[in-house]
């Protein structure tokens, strides 16, 4: 029995198959390429939209004991750099 032609026709289905795979592993990369390029392209003003906002605005109304100490050493800071020559 003969297996030349059945080895040929499977020799060429497997080259078909891996061209096919070759084929779509370009496309397929080519199409992550591009995504990629278009999420990190650079922003330009006012074509970018931010969204949200501060998720509590009412904790900002109050400063905290922390926060007054922190500006009041600031404004400190402030006044001896200020006096100085």
């Amino acid at each position: 029995m003969d297996h030349e032609p059945t080895v040929a026709v499977a020799q060429v289905f497997a080259g078909l198959l891996f061209l096919g795979m070759v084929f779509y592993m370009m496309r397929r990369a080519r199409s992550n390429r591009r995504s990629m390029l278009e999420k990190n392209a650079p922003k330009i003003a006012g074509e970018d939209e931010m969204g949200g906002g501060a998720r509590n605005p009412q904790q900002f109304e109050e400063p905290d004991d922390d926060a007054l100490e922190m500006m009041a050493e600031l404004l400190e800071e402030n006044e001896d750099s200020a006096n100085e020559p």
